[in-house]
C-alpha cells in the first residue's frame, strides 16, 4: 500500500507552506498525487519530496515559476542542468549589475552634483539610416544594442559619414515607453531594408557635453545638462541626442565609455 501525506506534512517536510503548495497545485507546478473527490483534501506520495526540494532551492535562487516549470519539463538531466547554468548566468549579470548600482549610489550620496563643461554647437541636417520604435526606459538599452547591430550590418564602413547616436523624445521619459530613433549619418544614400529607413536629421542647436562612464550613470550628466540649460532659460522642445563615442565596441571597460549628450537650446539665449 503506497504512503500518501496530508499537505501538512508535505510542508513540514519540503518547508514549503501550504499556501504555496496550493498555489504551485493551481499553476500545474506540483500536482498533488491524488485530490480527496469528498473532502478536496491533497495528498501527496513520499517520491515527490524531492521535487518540492528542488522548486524550492529554484525559487531561493529567484528563478520565476514558468523558468522552474522549464526545468521540471526538461527531457533528460543534461536539459535541466543547462536550464539552470543559464539562469545560474542571468543572476551572475544580475549582480554585476547590481554592484555597479551600489557603486554609483555611494558616489552619488558622496558627489551630489556633476561638475560638467558645456559646448554649444550647431549641427547641421545629416542623411541617415535610421531604426525607430516605441521603447520602454527599462528596455532601452537592449533596444539600442540590438538596433546599433543592425544598422552597422546595414552600413559599409566607407559610407559612414559622422558618430552613430540616439534621438529620445519627449514620450520616451513621460510614458512607460516613447519614441527612441537610432541612427547612423551616411555620405549618400544607403539601401534601407527590413526596419531600417532612409531619413534626415533636421539642423539643430545644441548644448553639449560628455558623459564618461558607464550608461547606468548617464542620469546624473542628463540632470547636470539639464540643470545648466534651465538656469539659462535656454532650453526648447525638442529630442535629446546622444552620441556614442567609445562604447562596448570599442572596449569592455564601460568607465571608458564617453557619450556626448546634447541638449537642444535656442542659440539666441547662449550665455
Amino acid at each position: 500500500m503506497s504512503v500518501l501525506l496530508t499537505i501538512g506534512d508535505f510542508s513540514r517536510m519540503t518547508y514549503l507552506s501550504v499556501k504555496a503548495l496550493r498555489h504551485y497545485h493551481k499553476i500545474g507546478l506540483l500536482e498533488p498525487a491524488e485530490v480527496d473527490r469528498h473532502s478536496g483534501y491533497r495528498l501527496y506520495r513520499p517520491s515527490q519530496v524531492a521535487t518540492a526540494q528542488v522548486i524550492r532551492r529554484l525559487r531561493d535562487l529567484g528563478m520565476p515559476l514558468d523558468a522552474v516549470g522549464e526545468v521540471l519539463a526538461a527531457p533528460d538531466l543534461d536539459a535541466r542542468n543547462a536550464a539552470i547554468a543559464e539562469h545560474l548566468r542571468r543572476m551572475e549579470r544580475q549582480l554585476d549589475e547590481l554592484r555597479g548600482t551600489v557603486a554609483s549610489l555611494r558616489v552619488l550620496l558622496e558627489r551630489p552634483s556633476v561638475p560638467i563643461e558645456v559646448e554649444y554647437r550647431s549641427v547641421p541636417s545629416v542623411r541617415v539610416l535610421a531604426i525607430e520604435g516605441r521603447v520602454g526606459m527599462a528596455d532601452s538599452g537592449a533596444w539600442l544594442l540590438a538596433a546599433r547591430d543592425e544598422l552597422r550590418a546595414a552600413v559599409p564602413n566607407s559610407r559612414r559619414a559622422g558618430t552613430d547616436g540616439a534621438l529620445y523624445f519627449a514620450d520616451f521619459f513621460q510614458s512607460d515607453a516613447g519614441r527612441v530613433t537610432a541612427f547612423v549619418p551616411v555620405t549618400d544614400p544607403v539601401r534601407a531594408s527590413g526596419r531600417v529607413e532612409t531619413g534626415e536629421l533636421p539642423a539643430a542647436e545644441l548644448a553639449v557635453t560628455v558623459h564618461s562612464g558607464p550608461a547606468s550613470d548617464v542620469d546624473r550628466t542628463y540632470g547636470a545638462l539639464g540643470t545648466f540649460v534651465a538656469e539659462r532659460a535656454i532650453g526648447v522642445e525638442g529630442p535629446i541626442r546622444e552620441h556614442y563615442l567609445v562604447g562596448a565596441d570599442d572596449t569592455e571597460v564601460e568607465q571608458r565609455h564617453r557619450t556626448e549628450v546634447c541638449w537642444p537650446v535656442f542659440r539666441t539665449g547662449h550665455g
